[in-house]
């Protein structure tokens, strides 16, 4: 680095600036733009060493060559200056890229794919494992991630399968068919499964489809009788309610808005 003005530290900053890039650096030379100062008699100032107007002015002259030839030195200066500085910010940015990379570690990998996709969002086992999978992180420190995970509790299936029943049936009013086929999607193991929606029972489930046939009721008036019942119904059944149910409350919906439903039987739609 020319004249040594510019000094690069450990973490890619200049600890000082190049001074060739700054004008006005020579306030103690004539630059670029600059006129020489006059004394009081019109000559040339003893700043330039011409004392005498007439037989000074070839040293006069001279200064101003000389001037020139500095200014023009220091425009091939400030250009290097801003050479090395290009360069040194490349090596800075290359070296802050190789900070930044992934840890090569495969357990290490793993592991902070797993706390990236648990945080605010709890996934079973199955869900981090099919995720390790896509980003080719090899079995065997899946595994050992992933069973480290159980051990300090950061992964509990059993935990999992409750919460999930609890806000989808409360949240969504959805039925324990429906909700054994989610939670098998997401890998819990059948066990679970049947502790977890058996935390409802089939007065709870009638209680929350008379809920969700209530809030739908209204938005069907002024329909026909046929296809008011197709679609509380058929809302019904998406949700993974049992078909004699889903007709049980319907009818006793549609009654008490004084449908006929004598044409409803007790099994079928």
């Amino acid at each position: 680095m020319s004249g040594g003005d510019a000094v690069h530290d450990g973490n890619g900053k200049y600890a000082r600036t190049a001074s060739y890039g700054t004008r006005g650096s020579y306030d103690d030379e004539p630059g670029d733009g600059q006129r020489p100062e006059t004394g009081p008699d019109g000559g040339r100032s003893s700043a330039f060493g011409a004392d005498s107007p007439a037989g000074e002015s070839r040293r006069g002259g001279g200064a101003r060559d000389g001037g020139a030839r500095g200014a023009g030195g220091s425009r091939g200066r400030r250009r290097r200056g801003r050479a090395e500085s290009s360069g040194a910010d490349g090596g800075a940015f290359s070296a802050r890229a190789e900070k930044a990379e992934p840890p090569k570690d495969p357990v290490e990998q793993a592991r902070a794919i797993c706390l990236r996709l648990l945080t605010g969002t709890p996934r079973t086992r199955k869900q981090l494992a099919d995720a390790l999978r896509k980003r080719e992180i090899p079995d065997d420190a899946a595994e050992e991630v992933l069973s480290r995970f159980e051990e300090v509790g950061l992964i509990n299936d059993s935990a999992f399968a409750d919460a999930w029943v609890e806000s989808r049936h409360h949240g969504r009013g959805l039925a324990r068919r429906a909700l054994v086929q989610e939670l098998r999607t997401k890998g819990v193991d059948s066990t679970l499964i049947d502790a977890a929606v058996g935390q409802l029972d089939s007065e709870q489930e009638e209680t929350t489809a008379r809920e969700l046939v209530a809030r739908k009721l209204r938005s069907t008036r002024g329909l026909d009788r046929d296809k008011r019942l197709r679609r509380l119904a058929g809302m019904l059944a998406r949700k993974g309610y049992p078909e004699g149910m889903a007709l049980r409350v319907v009818r006793q919906a549609l009654e008490e808005e004084g449908e006929d439903t004598e044409f409803l039987g007790d099994e079928g739609f």
